[in-house]
């Protein structure tokens, strides 16, 4: 467990110190920020969730959650693709699932499953929406 904390911290440090470099040399302090670190900061959500990214580079958590909604968008007849997500889950653990679309926002929170049936629920999910 420690070995994936401390493969982890890295990306997110590598991240935060092209922030702070980018904060220190921008042209104005109300300069965008580029795409680019826009684009890491997204790609580590995933990983460490909205808040915590959002928290851990100092940035805004309404502007952060934009640019992964923005991310997410796809063009109509497009393929729904996931990645498999490994949860550590006790059969006592709740569960909170948060889909958030153009329009609006769905939470779930599923208390008392098992692996099994929380991956027998991601399947009904997923079969449906593609």
């Amino acid at each position: 467990m420690m070995a994936t904390s401390r493969a982890r911290r890295p990306r997110l440090e590598t991240v935060r110190r092209r922030l702070d470099r980018w904060r220190r040399t921008r042209p104005h302090a109300r300069a965008p920020l580029p795409p680019g670190l826009w684009a890491a900061a997204v790609a580590l959500v995933p990983e460490h969730g909205l808040y915590g990214t959002a928290r851990a580079l100092r940035l805004s958590y309404g502007a952060l959650k934009q640019h992964v909604v923005d991310a997410s968008d796809r063009q109509p007849g497009d393929r729904v693709t996931g990645d498999f997500v490994e949860l550590p889950l006790a059969a006592h653990d709740a569960c909170v699932i948060e889909v958030s679309g153009a329009r609006t926002t769905m939470r779930l929170r599923l208390n008392g499953l098992t692996l099994t049936e929380l991956a027998e629920f991601t399947r009904l999910v997923v079969g449906t929406a593609g």
